[in-house]
């Protein structure tokens, strides 16, 4: 393969970006709500750079000199991925001080500048300094006798120039830098203001206001906000290292990451920026001046201090799942039935009454898990303790490696093993990141086992905001399945032969590329072929050249991919047959879903993996079945809603790059707003019905 047939995957990923910088440029997105997406925009890419950025430099430092798939050295992808962040970095500037600012104003929510104070607001302010303030922040000195201060990730600071006023024997400099205390109080301090208003003033402005009462006997000839970015990274473990110790210790190095980026005001003058590129260690790519603010993902503060709905998105209430409602009790509810749920739109609190259930019922004899990520005070893992500390057999898998979740998880784990759960780390050289549950119960006719199977983790928080499937089942099959998965992961035995579960890195990628080489086999033949597969990201080579080959033999092939996809669709003689849609929304779309035509016998299927190699080959991964017709309805009435979606929908071009979908009727179809209304509306979950 080559630049000819696959996009390089950094450029697709800072493509998906854009695409989420968009909405927050849409007139017809609530104000607050376009805030949201600027936050969105700049924590989605302070993790690119503290990863995916931070592996280039470290590839480069190497030596490496590979190329990708798409025929690029690492240097050649880190030039192009520097020049379109700056790009990136400036339409974020523009809109919100040119824009955003403005609207945010004529709602009456105020960005106070210190000059612009009443005189109510500076008596609080001053109260606010003396008493909040000035207690917690620390003015560090930068001279021969002081080691430049370290610079936490992604925290800001301001970098003061200064001058003697006052001659003494003490030692003086003539620069310091201080720490701007984001992790203990607001970036937006919110100011007295008249009823109906909001006004806020940031928090460096603040510092900056009454920073001469930290420098007594020194003029303040300037004073700049700067940001750092650090490379956050550390891979996969080796199979001789010990996992809990490496990770902890990989933590603590996390903190001391090499510097791979420098935010910064413009006006900063040019040698303390050369300065800061010497101590930084930096290049001039490294290096991203913006204008009036930074750390915009600091606006997620902003959004959720203003209690104003009209300014946000019409709430959507999670919604009850009637077939677990109307049983006496979940366990019935699951034996009359396979149920699948579909989060927002239906509640998580299902999944999380599955678990504290099983936890308080004496018939319940084992509960078995997997935790990737999941909430702060997670309900579910305070469930697993008391059923470990009612004398249940509780098995958890929790997966240290789920990266910036790692402390959270090791901190789980060790409650869970305090009351006597068996708790797995980890396998080492894998991340596991299959979701699912087994609940072993005491029935009259015997053992029974019921499962959960998702696409998503087990967060509540999150599972309010993204897009997953998940299913409970109490067939048979599936429970053997679920033992011999959890064999594997608790006790490393290798698993017999899976009724319905398909597993990476055993063959999981061999699966699809058979499914999709038979749909191309039915096309050659002469019968209907299709192949809608909806996944986070399509980037590996072996599945994009299947793809290709089946769309040449006639194979009609849609593809939603929220973000990175490297396939290009639409190239004459090579993918003519693949449209790739992306959507962009209030929700994250993170579902996998998998549908082949299969000669009229269609196959469906959810997954906890997306195309990537990682997903193949470096974690262990699962997807499974959806065997009831009448669900099997209802998946393939979603996927047709969201590729029909023109409101919020991007067609991929085959230079990488996406337009919006438009109308062809008039007629606006917003894909995540019509399948809640049918969710609403149906006593059963999604029963959609398109107009021609």
């Amino acid at each position: 393969m080559d630049a000819t047939t696959y996009i390089n995957r950094e450029l697709s990923w800072l493509e998906f970006n854009r695409r989420v910088l968009e909405e927050a440029k849409q007139e017809s997105v609530p104000v607050l709500e376009r805030v949201k997406f600027l936050a969105i925009f700049s924590s989605n890419l302070d993790e690119f750079f503290m990863v995916r950025v931070a592996r280039l430099k470290r590839l480069i430092l190497a030596g490496d000199l590979s190329v990708g798939p798409d025929g690029w050295t690492h240097a050649e992808t880190l030039s192009a991925v520097s020049k379109r962040v700056h790009e990136l970095a400036e339409e974020q500037h523009l809109c919100f001080l040119n824009t955003i600012m403005s609207q945010l104003s004529a709602e009456e929510i105020h960005l106070v500048r210190p000059e612009e104070m009443s005189g109510e607001q500076e008596r609080f302010l001053e109260e606010y300094f003396h008493r909040t303030l000035y207690p917690i922040v620390t003015p560090l000195a930068i001279d021969p006798g002081h080691p430049f201060p370290y610079l936490a990730n992604r925290s800001l600071c301001l970098v003061v120039s200064l001058g003697t006023r006052i001659a003494s024997r003490l030692p003086h400099t003539d620069l310091s830098i201080v720490h701007i205390p984001t992790q203990v109080a607001p970036r937006f301090i919110p100011l007295p203001s008249r009823e109906g208003q909001y006004a806020f003033m940031l928090l460096e402005d603040v510092l900056h206001h009454y920073l001469s009462r930290l420098y007594h006997g020194f003029e303040i000839i300037s004073c700049h906000a700067i940001r750092i970015t650090r490379d956050a990274d550390f891979g996969i473990l080796r199979r001789d290292e010990d996992l809990l110790a490496t990770i902890e210790q990989g933590i603590r190095e996390r903190r001391m990451g090499d510097t791979v980026r420098l935010q910064y005001d413009p006006e900063l003058p040019k040698e303390i920026v050369g300065q800061l590129v010497e101590e930084l260690e930096l290049g001039v790519e490294d290096l991203y001046p913006g204008t009036g603010f930074t750390a915009f993902t600091d606006l997620f503060q902003l959004y959720a201090a203003i209690n104003a709905p009209r300014l946000k998105d019409r709430p959507q209430s999670p919604l009850a799942i009637s077939a677990l409602e109307r049983a006496p009790d979940i366990w019935s509810a699951i034996r009359s039935g396979d149920v699948m749920v579909f989060h927002p739109y239906q509640t998580f609190d299902a999944v999380t009454r599955f678990v504290e259930e099983a936890a308080k019922d004496p018939k319940v004899l084992a509960i078995k898990m997997t935790l990737y990520r999941v909430s702060p005070a997670s309900p579910i893992v305070q469930a697993l303790a008391r059923a470990a500390e009612a004398g249940k057999e509780v098995s958890v898998f929790v997966e240290l490696q789920a990266r910036f979740d790692e402390e959270a998880n090791i901190t789980w784990a060790r409650a869970l093993e305090k009351v006597g759960a068996h708790v797995v780390y980890g396998l080492v050289g894998y991340k596991t990141h299959c979701k699912v549950c087994l609940i072993v119960r005491q029935e009259v006719d015997g053992i029974r086992r019921y499962c959960h199977l998702a696409t998503g983790n087990y967060n509540a928080r999150t599972a309010s905001v993204y897009s997953d499937l998940g299913l409970f089942t109490c067939r048979k099959t599936f429970g053997e399945d679920l033992t011999e998965l959890f064999n594997l992961l608790t006790g490393y035995t290798r698993p017999q032969k899976f009724n319905h579960l398909l597993l990476a890195p055993i063959g999981l990628r061999d699966y699809f590329l058979a499914q999709i080489r038979k749909e191309a086999d039915h096309a050659r033949a002469g019968r209907p072929a299709r192949v809608i597969v909806k996944v986070n990201s399509l980037i590996d080579p072996e599945v994009i050249e299947e793809l290709y080959r089946a769309s040449q033999a006639g194979v009609q092939i849609d593809l939603l991919v929220r973000g990175m996809c490297s396939l290009r669709p639409g190239v004459a003689g090579l993918s003519e047959r693949i449209r790739v849609l992306s959507i962009v929304d209030r929700y994250l779309e993170h579902a996998r879903v998998f549908y082949f035509q299969n000669g009229g016998e269609p196959v469906y299927l959810l997954a906890s993996a997306d195309w990537m190699q990682r997903n193949f080959d470096r974690r262990v991964e699962i997807a499974f079945p959806i065997i009831e017709p009448a669900l099997q309805n209802r998946l393939k009435e979603i996927l047709e809603t969201q590729l029909a979606d023109n409101v919020k929908g991007w067609w991929m071009q085959s230079d990488g790059n996406y337009l919006r979908a438009r109308t062809t009727d008039g007629t606006p179809l917003r894909s995540q707003e019509r399948l809640y209304q049918v969710v609403a509306s149906s006593s059963d979950g999604p029963t959609i019905l398109l107009s021609a």
